[in-house]
């Protein structure tokens, strides 16, 4: 299935249907009056987050949704019936922008999350509503509203708990299928890694979380170089990054530095994220060549530094275990700030 995570569609929703102009003609009711019924209401045009899907292709090949016009209304003083509804499906994690891409509408970030993007226009009033003692034969009635329309636009934010950054080749596939089931395609070259990958990470019964690999950055990302930035947006829902540097390379401070300016100039608060910095690939360094890159990058970025192998699965636990700590107590904090937001107690209701 081919990967889209970002598309522009039409919506429209439902004009209403018009009030009827009818009266009763029945041989033995000699004051018949007026019995014309109003109109059904538009259909409303709805967006809802399932599970099940992890792409946006669904859109590739229609873009224009329109939901149905109401029944005008019929004597008798039968009313038409209302338009049916347009429901949009959409990947968990999805939003929703206005024309302009910059506008939030809706951010579907959980399953079963519903909400209404367009309301269908009211059907119009029969004769019979406009019936009154000065008026008792009226002869006109409402046309049904007219519905909405807009233009947006989709945009798919992966959900992930972690997610893997770094140059093209620093062997991010490679350590999402050593630690997790996910299994991406993995070859000697520059970006094959082209799409998103999500992988769960299941360390123990109560360790599990979702990582994210996405293409590797160059220099010159954020000006399009490369695959450029487009993906980064999967990650920013992430609470934790690791970041992966070839230990195979000379320049491994260069490498660091490089994604850490890309990083920056994406923005959305990506290099505030807690970030793991690693060493992997390295199966292929002697004892003394893991020292001094070690020492050289934790120098640079004045963190520490670990030593993995996504090959052979060395300290690539060890890591995934130091992920998940920063993971819960990032939730942690993100339950608290909704408690004191909403006037609860941060530790649950009390007496």
């Amino acid at each position: 299935m081919k990967f889209l995570d970002q598309v522009k569609i039409y919506v429209r929703s439902g004009n209403g249907g018009a009030g009827a102009v009818s009266f009763r003609r029945e041989k033995y009711i000699e004051y018949g009056g007026p019995d014309g019924g109003d109109g059904g209401k538009g259909g409303d045009v709805w967006i809802e987050a399932v599970e099940g899907l992890n792409t946006l292709i669904d859109y590739r090949y229609q873009q224009h949704f329109k939901a149905a016009t109401g029944v005008h209304g019929m004597g008798r003083n039968r009313h038409g019936a209302n338009g049916e509804d347009v429901v949009l499906k959409v990947p968990v994690g999805t939003e929703v922008l206005a024309e302009d891409k910059e506008t939030l509408i809706a951010d579907m970030d959980e399953a079963g999350k519903r909400v209404r993007l367009l309301k269908g226009g009211n059907g119009g009033f029969g004769n019979a509503h406009f019936k009154g003692p000065v008026n008792q034969a009226p002869k006109h009635a409402n046309p049904g509203q007219q519905g909405e329309e807009m233009a947006i636009w989709l945009r798919l934010k992966l959900i992930a708990d972690v997610g893997l950054v770094g140059l093209p080749n620093a062997g991010k596939s490679t350590f999402l299928a050593a630690a997790s089931a996910a299994k991406p395609k993995i070859a000697d070259y520059p970006f094959t890694t082209l799409t998103p990958n999500l992988g769960v990470v299941d360390l123990s019964e109560g360790e599990r979380f979702v990582l994210a690999d996405i293409p590797g950055l160059i220099e010159g990302a954020h000006e399009g170089a490369g695959i450029g930035t487009r993906f980064l947006g999967h990650i920013e829902r992430t609470a934790v990054l690791i970041h992966l540097v070839d230990g195979t390379q000379e320049d491994i401070t260069g490498a660091w530095k490089t994604v850490r300016h890309e990083l920056e100039a994406y923005g959305a608060d990506l290099a505030d994220k807690p970030e793991l910095l690693a060493i992997n690939k390295i199966d292929s360094l002697d004892e003394a060549a893991r020292a001094e890159k070690q020492a050289e990058l934790s120098k640079a970025a004045g963190a520490p530094v670990r030593l993995v192998s996504g090959f052979t699965g060395e300290n690539v636990t060890e890591l995934l275990r130091e992920a998940f700590a920063l993971v819960r107590e990032r939730k942690a904090q993100a339950a608290e700030e909704a408690a004191r937001a909403s006037g609860a107690a941060p530790g649950g209701w009390t007496p």
